[in-house]
């Protein structure tokens, strides 16, 4: 085999190597279940604490104004009075 074979297989081995790798990161862990919490059913006590948390989310929520955002991404760099170029 000649030296030029022996480069272009390495190189090939080292692509499959590293592609292989990420997509391994792509397949879930066994054992980890990130679901699982949610999955549980809550107990009364627990159901209480998030609604009134829920509760006091919605109330602030309704104490604050409603204000238009303005679509003008350089609105606080620029100054408010405009200045003309003529004087």
């Amino acid at each position: 085999m000649t030296f030029a074979k022996k480069l272009y297989l390495i190189a090939v081995g080292a692509i499959i190597v590293l592609s292989a790798g990420n997509a391994s990161a792509q397949l879930p862990m066994p054992g980890i279940d990130l679901m699982k919490e949610s999955s549980r059913p809550l107990d009364p006590e627990e159901q209480e604490k998030r609604k009134a948390i829920d509760d006091a989310y919605k109330s602030t929520m309704e104490k604050l104004p409603n204000q238009k955002k303005s679509n003008d991404p350089w609105g606080n760099i620029r100054s408010p009075t405009k200045t003309s170029l003529k004087q």
